[in-house]
Protein backbone atom coordinates (compact mmCIF):
# COMPACT_ATOMS: atom_id res chain seq x y z
CA UNK A 1 0.00 0.00 0.00
CA UNK A 2 1.24 3.57 -0.77
CA UNK A 3 1.76 5.88 1.94
CA UNK A 4 0.61 9.36 1.66
CA UNK A 5 2.81 12.50 1.69
CA UNK A 6 3.89 12.98 5.35
CA UNK A 7 2.29 16.44 5.29
CA UNK A 8 -1.04 14.40 5.39
CA UNK A 9 -0.52 12.28 7.90
CA UNK A 10 -0.71 11.93 11.59
CA UNK A 11 0.61 9.64 13.42
CA UNK A 12 -0.86 8.34 16.51
CA UNK A 13 -0.49 5.30 18.79
CA UNK A 14 -2.50 1.97 18.74
CA UNK A 15 -3.82 0.12 21.98
CA UNK A 16 -0.69 -1.62 21.57
CA UNK A 17 1.56 1.34 21.72
CA UNK A 18 2.34 1.18 17.60
CA UNK A 19 2.03 3.58 15.77
CA UNK A 20 -0.86 4.08 13.22
CA UNK A 21 -1.20 6.33 10.39
CA UNK A 22 -4.26 8.54 9.91
CA UNK A 23 -5.20 10.68 6.90
CA UNK A 24 -5.94 14.59 7.58
CA UNK A 25 -8.83 16.18 6.21
CA UNK A 26 -7.69 18.46 3.26
CA UNK A 27 -10.70 19.85 2.48
CA UNK A 28 -13.98 20.96 4.16
CA UNK A 29 -17.13 19.01 3.22
CA UNK A 30 -20.87 18.72 4.72
CA UNK A 31 -24.44 18.95 3.69
CA UNK A 32 -26.09 22.10 5.44
CA UNK A 33 -29.88 21.91 4.32
CA UNK A 34 -32.44 23.45 6.06
CA UNK A 35 -36.22 23.13 6.13
CA UNK A 36 -37.27 26.46 6.73
CA UNK A 37 -41.03 27.92 7.67
CA UNK A 38 -42.44 31.36 8.21
CA UNK A 39 -45.44 33.24 7.86
CA UNK A 40 -47.02 36.51 6.93
CA UNK A 41 -47.57 39.02 9.80
CA UNK A 42 -50.43 37.52 11.96
CA UNK A 43 -50.89 34.92 9.31
CA UNK A 44 -53.20 37.13 7.37
CA UNK A 45 -53.98 35.65 4.11
CA UNK A 46 -52.06 37.88 1.94
CA UNK A 47 -49.67 35.75 -0.66
CA UNK A 48 -52.83 35.49 -3.56
CA UNK A 49 -52.00 32.90 -6.20
CA UNK A 50 -51.96 35.89 -9.16
CA UNK A 51 -48.52 36.83 -7.81
CA UNK A 52 -47.33 33.61 -5.73
CA UNK A 53 -45.69 31.62 -7.51
CA UNK A 54 -43.53 35.09 -9.30
CA UNK A 55 -42.83 35.26 -4.85
CA UNK A 56 -41.23 32.09 -5.05
CA UNK A 57 -39.10 32.77 -7.73
CA UNK A 58 -38.05 36.07 -6.21
CA UNK A 59 -37.31 34.06 -3.57
CA UNK A 60 -34.98 31.61 -4.88
CA UNK A 61 -32.90 34.06 -6.51
CA UNK A 62 -32.45 35.81 -3.16
CA UNK A 63 -31.12 32.47 -2.15
CA UNK A 64 -28.82 32.33 -4.71
CA UNK A 65 -27.81 35.69 -4.29
CA UNK A 66 -27.25 34.84 -0.53
CA UNK A 67 -25.01 32.14 -1.44
CA UNK A 68 -27.57 29.83 -1.05
CA UNK A 69 -28.99 26.51 -2.81
CA UNK A 70 -32.68 26.71 -3.46
CA UNK A 71 -33.81 23.17 -3.49
CA UNK A 72 -37.80 24.44 -3.49
CA UNK A 73 -39.91 26.51 -2.73
CA UNK A 74 -43.38 26.52 -1.98
CA UNK A 75 -46.35 27.64 0.24
CA UNK A 76 -50.04 28.93 0.74
CA UNK A 77 -51.66 32.18 1.11
CA UNK A 78 -50.46 32.69 4.83
CA UNK A 79 -47.23 30.75 4.88
CA UNK A 80 -44.27 29.23 2.76
CA UNK A 81 -41.50 26.64 3.38
CA UNK A 82 -38.46 26.70 1.77
CA UNK A 83 -36.09 23.60 0.93
CA UNK A 84 -32.19 25.11 1.05
CA UNK A 85 -28.49 24.36 0.79
CA UNK A 86 -26.21 26.40 2.97
CA UNK A 87 -22.46 26.65 3.58
CA UNK A 88 -20.50 26.39 6.84
CA UNK A 89 -20.01 30.50 6.73
CA UNK A 90 -23.94 31.15 6.81
CA UNK A 91 -25.60 32.35 9.67
CA UNK A 92 -28.64 30.72 9.17
CA UNK A 93 -30.36 33.63 11.48
CA UNK A 94 -28.70 36.38 9.23
CA UNK A 95 -29.68 34.42 6.47
CA UNK A 96 -33.52 34.50 7.02
CA UNK A 97 -33.39 37.77 8.10
CA UNK A 98 -31.96 39.24 4.77
CA UNK A 99 -34.41 36.75 2.73
CA UNK A 100 -37.44 38.22 4.67
CA UNK A 101 -36.15 41.61 4.08
CA UNK A 102 -35.68 41.85 0.45
CA UNK A 103 -38.74 39.60 -0.34
CA UNK A 104 -40.84 41.82 1.69
CA UNK A 105 -39.81 44.95 -0.31
CA UNK A 106 -40.71 42.73 -3.56
CA UNK A 107 -44.01 41.31 -2.27
CA UNK A 108 -45.64 44.93 -0.36
CA UNK A 109 -45.37 46.10 -4.28
CA UNK A 110 -48.12 43.37 -4.81
CA UNK A 111 -50.02 43.93 -1.48
CA UNK A 112 -48.55 47.40 0.41
CA UNK A 113 -49.84 45.68 3.70
CA UNK A 114 -47.70 43.22 3.41
CA UNK A 115 -45.37 41.90 5.99
CA UNK A 116 -43.82 38.49 7.62
CA UNK A 117 -43.95 37.62 11.01
CA UNK A 118 -41.02 37.81 13.10
CA UNK A 119 -40.18 34.91 13.67
CA UNK A 120 -39.35 31.15 11.72
CA UNK A 121 -39.13 27.79 11.76
CA UNK A 122 -35.67 25.86 10.69
CA UNK A 123 -34.95 22.41 10.87
CA UNK A 124 -31.87 20.51 9.63
CA UNK A 125 -32.78 17.65 6.93
CA UNK A 126 -30.51 14.71 6.45
CA UNK A 127 -29.54 13.87 2.83
CA UNK A 128 -31.61 10.54 2.96
CA UNK A 129 -34.52 13.05 4.03
CA UNK A 130 -33.98 15.35 1.16
CA UNK A 131 -36.79 13.98 -1.50
CA UNK A 132 -39.27 13.15 1.40
CA UNK A 133 -39.48 16.92 2.49
CA UNK A 134 -39.19 18.31 -1.22
CA UNK A 135 -42.22 16.19 -2.09
CA UNK A 136 -44.11 17.44 1.59
CA UNK A 137 -42.82 21.05 0.55
CA UNK A 138 -44.38 20.72 -3.09
CA UNK A 139 -47.92 19.14 -1.86
CA UNK A 140 -48.86 22.04 0.35
CA UNK A 141 -51.70 23.25 -1.13
CA UNK A 142 -53.92 19.70 -0.88
CA UNK A 143 -51.91 19.31 2.34
CA UNK A 144 -53.52 22.49 4.00
CA UNK A 145 -57.05 21.65 2.89
CA UNK A 146 -56.72 19.40 5.37
CA UNK A 147 -54.35 21.41 8.12
CA UNK A 148 -53.69 24.34 9.59
CA UNK A 149 -50.51 26.15 9.58
CA UNK A 150 -50.85 26.08 13.65
CA UNK A 151 -51.22 22.55 13.57
CA UNK A 152 -48.72 21.85 10.66
CA UNK A 153 -46.01 24.00 12.89
CA UNK A 154 -46.95 22.45 16.16
CA UNK A 155 -45.99 18.95 15.23
CA UNK A 156 -43.05 19.94 13.45
CA UNK A 157 -41.86 21.31 16.90
CA UNK A 158 -42.96 18.40 18.66
CA UNK A 159 -41.04 15.93 16.05
CA UNK A 160 -38.09 17.98 16.53
CA UNK A 161 -37.94 17.76 20.31
CA UNK A 162 -38.59 21.54 20.52
CA UNK A 163 -40.32 22.62 23.61
CA UNK A 164 -42.33 25.76 23.19
CA UNK A 165 -45.26 27.89 24.49
CA UNK A 166 -48.41 27.39 22.64
CA UNK A 167 -49.28 31.00 23.64
CA UNK A 168 -46.02 32.11 21.76
CA UNK A 169 -46.41 30.05 18.96
CA UNK A 170 -48.20 32.02 16.10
Amino acid sequence: MRRPPESAVAILASPEGMPEPILSMGSTYLSLHYHIVFGTKDLRPLMRPDWRSELHQYLGGTVRGLGGVPEIINGVDDHLHLLVGLRATHCLADFVRELKKASSAWATDHDRLFRWQDGYGAFTVSPTQRESVRNYIRKQEPHHRKLTFAEEYRTFLIKAGIEFDPKYLL
